[in-house]
């Protein structure tokens, strides 16, 4: 390497072909530098999300109905285990849980039977809503099999059940004034006519083409 004095320079100064060595020098670690920038940026980005947590408020509030039936069985006389229920248990519970219903339910002798929206107080009882009870059921047939019980021996999902649900349906519907009825589907003939048809016609082999078909029905 040349180094070049000046007098009254105590330090050396680079020729050209030193200072080309420094350049390249510098542009390296400047795309040492950057690259390594890229990489601590690809990894702030790829770090996976923080994780999920692990019970859902569907699963909380199954817990939930779970322990509070198993505390009711404990409380039956004689004390129950859920081995040993039968459909006849799962009504007792229901009418059990109307006590700390909120929906008020209209007797048939009321004069606010029916009305949507009463314009007074009346003395009739509080009881579970119908879409709460079904909700619930649903919840402990699960927890039912997920803790032990056999699915062809369930009681949560039996016969009676299901018709003790739809008889407290029908009548809060009418005591309440309301409708439960699903929105039924759109009949099969609307759904014809808005249907878009699109036939696809196999590639002639003579032309070497294909027509595509789009037409609509209104």
């Amino acid at each position: 390497m040349e180094f070049i004095t000046t007098p009254g320079m105590p330090s050396f100064m680079p020729t050209s072909s030193s200072q080309n060595i420094i350049t390249s020098t510098t542009h390296v670690n400047q795309i040492s530098s950057a690259s390594s920038q890229n990489v601590i940026h690809h990894h702030h980005h790829s770090a996976p999300p923080p994780p999920q947590t692990q019970s859902s408020r569907y699963e909380n509030q199954k817990r939930r109905d779970w322990n509070t039936f198993c505390q009711f069985l404990r409380n039956h006389r004689p004390p129950l285990a859920p081995p040993l229920i039968s459909s006849t248990h799962v009504l007792e519970f229901l009418r059990y849980l109307d006590q700390f219903g909120k929906t008020k339910v209209h007797n048939q002798n009321c004069p606010f039977f029916g009305i949507p929206n009463p314009p007074g107080p009346c003395p009739c009882p509080l009881r579970q809503a119908w879409g709460s009870l079904d909700a619930l059921i649903g919840r402990l047939r699960a927890a039912y099999e997920e803790n032990g019980g056999l699915p062809e021996s369930n009681p949560f999902g039996t016969r009676g059940v299901r018709l003790f649900l739809r008889d407290v349906r029908d009548f809060q519907s009418k005591s309440r004034g309301i409708s439960y009825e699903k929105k039924r589907k759109r009949s099969s003939g609307h759904n014809n006519n808005i249907k878009q048809v699109v036939k696809l016609v196999a590639m002639d082999s003579s032309s070497g083409t294909s027509t595509t078909t789009l037409s609509s029905e209104n």
